[in-house]
């Protein structure tokens, strides 16, 4: 981080006036990347980032202490925001509501990432019409083990999937280790249709491509295969939109790819430093997904087709908590992720005769959403140790609680 704030500068963005303050702090000190870098790339590729997000409802993805510390996520536009920002009221399964920030233009782009935000996290939604999702969403996400090839194979075939049931998908890369593939519908389903027909999509990959894709919620089931992640079409959920920064110390960039180069391109090669060469030289791969809204009609058919998919076993104390299949072992709950990376290493340190057995997919470090930021849960699968060597659940290494000092209508 910079020593000191440098004085704010006044940008103006077609008209607009933009005020970005500290624009000399550094926020990816490996490139040497300040936050006014940041602004001129989002002004660099703004045609494709706004084809991607503008005029969605967004979730504000804050890191005001730089990349090394957890963001929090903010719903509500803030309240002083300028005229050229506008607005959209969500109301959310949980019965809550929010005003969110609606960008539409290159001016809005910079403010917020002068509000500490990378990525950009739209909802599938255009502002008009906040109940009927215009975007349906494939997210590639590899479980650990699972290299780039095994990606780009479960690619292709997710491609042949959505072309049998008329749809075009136009992949990108997550700017993390996966790969998604968006395809535009026309705005006529609810979120339960589009999130059954991703559903749908992601069963009919997994049937054609056994061992190599995964529909399976939940995550200690799916093994080292690349899972289909359908529930990203949930009512409430976002996810990173074209040419969004990611939080990872390259400053790498979720990057809109062409299917010819899907098969040769990896995820590193695409940088704030290098992706706005790339757009000024080739312009924007999804440049036609506008013009491509098709519908849900054959996946609604082929879910009939399937039946309904498989349900986990219930508790049978009368909780109605799902039974896991798998013998899990909790380890840590944890703030930040290097917390539980370290939580991690301990109780591998005390167990160091099980660690040879364990394969990287046994190994499960998930972000959980908290309130408004994430936090961290460990746990692993003990399936390839032999169960007369399975340690029982011990205590935790680490026991952080999301929840402590919030309190809310009906919490238990």
């Amino acid at each position: 981080m910079s020593p000191s704030k440098t004085p704010a500068e006044i940008l103006d963005v077609d008209g607009a006036e933009v005020r970005i303050s500290n624009p000399d702090k550094v926020v990816f000190p490996e490139p040497g990347l300040t936050k006014m870098d940041l602004v001129r790339y989002y002004l660099a590729v703004a045609d494709g980032a706004l084809r991607g997000a503008g005029g969605r409802p967004m979730v504000l993805k804050r890191f005001p202490k730089g990349i090394n510390a957890e963001p929090f996520f903010q719903k509500r536009v803030p309240e002083n925001h300028p005229e050229f920002i506008d607005t959209a009221t969500l109301h959310y399964s949980s019965g809550t509501s929010a005003e969110e920030t609606v960008i539409r233009d290159a001016a809005g782009l910079a403010w917020v990432v002068n509000l500490g935000c990378l990525d950009l996290n739209p909802h599938p939604v255009r502002a008009e019409d906040l109940e009927h999702p215009d975007e349906l969403r494939v997210d590639l996400d590899p479980m650990p083990g699972v290299d780039w090839s095994q990606i780009v194979d479960t690619a292709y075939v997710a491609r042949e999937v959505m072309a049998d049931v008329g749809l075009v998908g136009w992949p990108k890369t997550s700017g993390s280790r996966g790969l998604h593939i968006l395809a535009r519908i026309t705005p006529q389903w609810s979120f339960r249709d589009v999130r059954l027909a991703a559903e749908t999509l992601a069963r009919e990959v997994k049937n054609r491509a056994p061992g190599l894709a995964t529909a399976r919620w939940w995550k200690e089931e799916r093994g080292e295969s690349v899972f289909v992640d359908f529930n990203q079409n949930a009512k409430d959920r976002t996810v990173a939109s074209a040419y969004s920064i990611r939080s990872l110390p390259d400053a790498r960039v979720s990057t809109p790819l062409s299917w010819e180069e899907v098969r040769t391109a990896r995820p590193e090669q695409f940088t704030v430093l290098t992706v706005p060469v790339r757009f000024a030289e080739s312009g924007d791969p999804h440049a036609g997904i506008d013009d491509a809204a098709g519908s849900l009609d054959g996946l609604l058919a082929l879910a009939t087709e399937l039946g309904p998919a498989e349900k986990a076993p219930r508790a049978g104390d009368g909780s109605g908590r799902r039974m896991s299949s798998m013998p899990l072992i909790e380890v840590a709950r944890t703030k930040t992720k290097p917390e539980a990376l370290a939580a991690l290493e301990q109780w591998k340190a005390s167990h160091s005769d099980l660690t040879s057995a364990l394969r990287p997919a046994d190994v499960l470090i998930d972000g959980m959403r908290g309130s408004s930021s994430l936090w961290y849960r460990v746990r692993i699968n003990l399936q390839h140790i032999p169960e007369e060597h399975r340690p029982a659940q011990e205590a935790l290494v680490a026991n952080y609680d999301p929840w402590a000092g919030k309190d809310w209508p009906g919490r238990p």
